[in-house]
């Protein structure tokens, strides 16, 4: 079965064409549920996540049924996009589609959501039997997996998947961390810097001490933690009463996230509590709250799980030669692994993402389209 190449190319650059900025999925979500319409889906079902993401729209889920008395699996993609996102212009040199330069293209995730169209495109038209399968195609992915973590698990019928979302090619994604996200406050005093600056407690000066002393950056092979965004204060001439610090944890290992975790919180309150006041004149004592935030669980699957059985036997059917590794990074398959849907990551060919020098080649997407179309009916696994 031939892959119509011209046509996935043409379905990719109208889907990256079509604005979808996080939350803003609107366009997106009907262009796909116009497509999908149009190849004898079971039913379409959006969901009513929206309320919960802020989106324009809500989860979509398009369940076709299969021939072949397998268990169905299901396929992942977002159609959301990092900005800048707006008016993508596809540029297409040869084998190579690039954005005009001042937007992301937008591979991240519509490589992914072509693959599925033109798969399912030349199934109908060949009438070959394939396996039951379900495409969910999630909203706000880039904003923190929103919609997936608002999707019932419930409307998938299918237990085990793939979420079509990482870069290089002929990679599958078996591990990824967990993730806290901390939320970090310490209260000061506000006061004249000029006039009475005894009378003041210098949040940002506790804030810069505590972070001096806390884990950062790689901390073993499984866990690292960052700092990314520090806020406070009113003026040079004011002591800073206030400062906001947002910040992570990773890990692979439960153990490890916990630990990290608790080192930050432990040194940020005993750093606050170690303050003194030499002069006896402030007006008051400074304070700090550690908020933690769960964003997401850990994904982890066995080496001989049917997930990847599956996925390693299609590839052989059709001579890819797969890499299975460890990411670094949280995607829609943690949320998914744990809700109970076993779900590996398949790369999609997408390289340079979150960037305006974002770029994918036709000849990935179509080994991507391959892959799914063996995964569906190939019946020796």
């Amino acid at each position: 079965m031939d892959v119509d190449s011209e046509r996935l190319a043409a379905t990719f650059t109208e889907l990256c064409e079509t604005s979808s900025p996080s939350r803003q999925e609107g366009r997106i979500s009907r262009l796909v549920q116009r497509v999908f319409s149009e190849l004898d889906p079971l039913e379409i079902i959006e969901d009513d996540s929206s309320g919960r993401t802020g989106s324009q729209c809500g989860n979509l889920i398009i369940r076709f049924a299969g021939a072949l008395d397998l268990e169905p699996i299901f396929f992942s993609c977002h159609m959301d996009t990092v900005q800048p996102g707006e008016n993508v212009r596809v540029q297409r040199d040869g084998d190579l589609f690039t954005s005009a330069g001042d937007t992301i293209l937008g591979s991240d995730d519509k490589s992914g959501i072509a693959a599925c169209i033109e798969a399912m495109r030349l199934l109908r038209e060949s009438n070959r039997p394939h396996r039951p399968v379900e495409f969910v195609i999630t909203t706000c992915e880039e904003i923190g997996l929103l919609g997936a973590k608002a999707l019932d698990p419930g409307l998938i019928r299918a237990r085990e998947g793939y979420a079509l979302d990482s870069t290089g090619m002929a990679r599958i994604i078996t591990h990824a961390p967990a993730a806290n996200r901390l939320t970090i406050t310490v209260e000061g005093v506000a006061a004249h810097a000029g006039l009475h600056p005894e009378w003041g407690v210098n949040a940002l000066i506790l804030a810069a001490r505590a972070l001096t002393l806390v884990p950062g950056g790689r901390i073993d092979e499984e866990t690292t933690a960052n700092f990314g965004t520090i806020s406070g204060g009113a003026a040079s001439n004011i002591v800073p009463e206030r400062v906001v610090i947002e910040g992570e944890v990773r890990s692979h290992s439960m153990e490890k996230l916990t630990r990290v975790t608790d080192d930050i919180r432990r040194i940020f309150v005993e750093t606050v509590a170690a303050w003194s006041d030499p002069t006896g004149a402030a007006r008051g004592k400074p304070r700090v709250q550690v908020d933690v935030h769960e964003d997401f669980p850990v994904m982890a699957l066995a080496p001989g799980h049917r997930v990847l059985r599956r996925v390693n036997a299609a590839a052989q059917s059709i001579g890819m030669h797969l890499f299975y590794e460890k990411a670094g990074g949280g995607s829609d398959a943690n949320i998914f692994n744990g809700r109970g849907l076993a779900t590996a990551i398949i790369a999609t060919g997408m390289t340079n993402v979150h960037s305006t020098s974002e770029q994918v080649t036709l000849k990935d997407m179509v080994d991507l389209t391959r892959l799914l179309i063996a995964l569906l009916t190939e019946t020796s696994y």
